[in-house]
């Protein structure tokens, strides 16, 4: 195996000699575009060592468009069907723009060039959604690098867009109890209360079955989720290991669903051959799973009603955590109901109220130790 250099008019050629092709002809890869022949000589030289320490890669034929429909497909089996729809509507947007590149020739400023466009036009992508875009990408160069396919992985070298941190918006109890008065004749008053009682998450709520409530113990389990899937909306195990969780439930709402479970009943009654019995919480007048746009605008429809300040239903969720840790609950038991991986989780996502909750406890204990010594010497 060997090499050498060439020059090509105003520039200079790296020409490598890697063996025998199938049909026993030499193997040659030309690398063009070498403005010096010191450039050329110093790039000659480290291909002739990855070749001799066995690194060499010999650069694909493919194209971003053909790597990335084939990394799509094979990922289709490790990632939940919400989470590969996603993947591929963002590859979609991505191949627009770097498609037709060769995976050889695929250069940083290719990926810089196209986080900023995809961020611009008629229908420009947000700062996160190009920061996923950017991970996407690079996990996938990543396999490629490993399987050889290419020698390096050039999202590494592109600094990806920093996404604003969204604004988190809870409500206090007086406007949760103005909320939950307004929506309590709602068919899907329900879930409204599930979300701020128990922090669950939309998909949890509207996957949540009868046999996952348990009327003697006061729990409910979280085993599955209804979300969005390749066609349509499907049912999916919930977003992670932890996700997998039995909460607590306060009386009221163990009450608030035997009330629901009797409606349903009725429901049922009424359709008569229609019903299709599903065992949902959650369900329509003829028992099927409810999509989350539907219930979103009864949301949106009620809040307007109950003249509280408009927050996302995902804001329950968050609700429900900062109205606990101002009750005094521990962060630990906190993130068990939210169901995030660590505690870690918990005190970063919600360190906004830890302050005030420090500020009370220090009192508390000042209170306690010094009015504890008073009280002594009084009864002296």
């Amino acid at each position: 195996m060997k090499g050498h250099i060439r020059k090509r008019g105003n520039k200079y050629a790296v020409i490598l000699d890697i063996g025998r092709k199938e049909d026993g002809s030499r193997n040659r890869k030309w690398f063009s575009g070498f403005d010096t022949k010191k450039a050329a000589q110093k790039f000659l030289n480290e291909k002739l060592h990855e070749i001799d320490t066995g690194k060499f890669v010999e650069p694909t034929k493919e194209t971003l468009d053909e790597y990335l429909s084939t990394w799509l497909e094979d990922k289709k089996t490790q990632v939940r069907p919400s989470t590969w729809k996603s993947y591929r509507w963002l590859i979609n947007r991505m191949v627009e723009h770097i498609g037709k590149i060769k995976m050889a020739d695929l250069k940083p400023q290719h990926l810089q060039k196209m986080y900023n466009q995809l961020q611009k036009g008629e229908k420009p992508l947000s700062a996160r959604s190009v920061l996923h875009a950017h991970l996407i990408i690079q996990e996938a160069l990543d396999r490629a690098m490993k399987w050889g396919m290419i020698h390096r992985n050039v999202a590494e070298a592109v600094d990806a867009p920093r996404p604003k941190k969204i604004e988190m918006s809870v409500w206090d109890a007086e406007e949760v109890r103005k909320f939950l008065e307004v929506a309590k004749e709602d068919r899907y008053y329900i879930a409204f209360l599930i979300a701020i009682t128990t922090g669950m998450r939309k998909g949890e709520i509207l996957g949540l079955r009868w046999k996952d409530i348990d009327f003697e113990k006061n729990t409910l389990s979280v085993r599955q989720t209804f979300a969005r899937a390749e066609k349509g909306h499907d049912f999916q195990e919930p977003k992670s290991s932890s996700s997998f969780r039995s909460i607590a439930l306060p009386p009221d709402t163990i009450e608030a669903l035997r009330l629901h479970k009797i409606q349903q009943v009725k429901e049922k009654l009424k359709a008569g051959s229609l019903y299709q019995d599903m065992g949902m919480v959650v369900a329509t007048s003829v028992g099927t799973p409810v999509l989350s746009r539907n219930l979103d605008r009864t949301w949106f429809r009620l809040m307007e009603k109950a003249g509280v300040s408009r927050i996302r239903f995902h804001d329950l969720r968050h609700t429900h955590a900062t109205l606990m840790l101002k009750n005094g609950v521990h962060p630990k038991i906190v993130s068990e109901r939210l169901g995030h991986s660590n505690i870690g989780i918990t005190l970063d996502t919600y360190s906004h109220v830890l302050p005030g909750l420090q500020e009370a406890a220090a009192k508390q204990f000042a209170d306690a130790l010094f009015r504890g010594k008073n009280d002594a010497e009084k009864s002296l």
